[in-house]
Parts: C-alpha cells; structure tokens; sequence
C-alpha cells in the first residue's frame, strides 16, 4: 500500500492523499491529484495541482506531466473523490495556498 499524506488548502481544511510514483496505474475513478517533488524526507512541494472525472484517463497522458517533471516531481499524489464541485473546490483551496509552478503556466 502506498504512503499517505495529508495537504492543507488556503482554508486550513486538511486533504488526505496517497502517494505513488510518477507511471503508476490508477483506476477509472474521479478523484485530485497533485505531482509533487520531496524536499526532504517528509516534506513535499506541489508542483501541479488538478480534480478529474477518471484518474487513469487523465494521469496515464497529462499535459503538464512534462513540465511537473522538469520542475523536479517524482511522485502523484491521489485520492477518490465523486462529487464534481468537492474536487473543484479542493484544486482551488490547494492551488490558493501552494501556488504550484505548472498550473502558473
């Protein structure tokens, strides 16, 4: 079972993800995501945050992986999530207090 972590947003609400590898396979379910790099052993930095109807549609091809990549990330991190407008509200929580690179461009 991957790690797990949680990110708090602008609001000071905590998310819990998990964490895997960049490549890793995910299932057909709607859910956020963040691609991250480590800082040091336990601390993370969020280089792209997103929400998506299928996780294994959106992660298996994205368009920001190459910058996320660039920009130092190894690792996804994920979870499930069904309801459309609670990842929407999550990304932009997560995006107002992180402000990761890729999603800049």
């Amino acid at each position: 079972m991957a790690d797990r972590i949680d990110w708090e947003g602008a609001s000071g609400k905590k998310y819990g993800y998990w964490i895997y590898l960049i490549g890793s396979d995910f299932k057909d379910q709607p859910g956020n995501y963040i691609y991250a790099k480590q800082t040091r052993p336990g601390w993370w930095a969020a280089i792209y945050i997103g929400q998506t109807s299928s996780l294994q549609d959106r992660l298996a091809d994205h368009e920001r992986e190459a910058c996320a990549k660039r920009n130092g990330a190894t690792h996804i991190h994920a979870h499930t999530s069904g309801d459309e407008n609670t990842r929407r509200a999550e990304e932009n929580d997560l995006i107002e207090k992180w402000d990761p690179v890729c999603n800049r461009q």
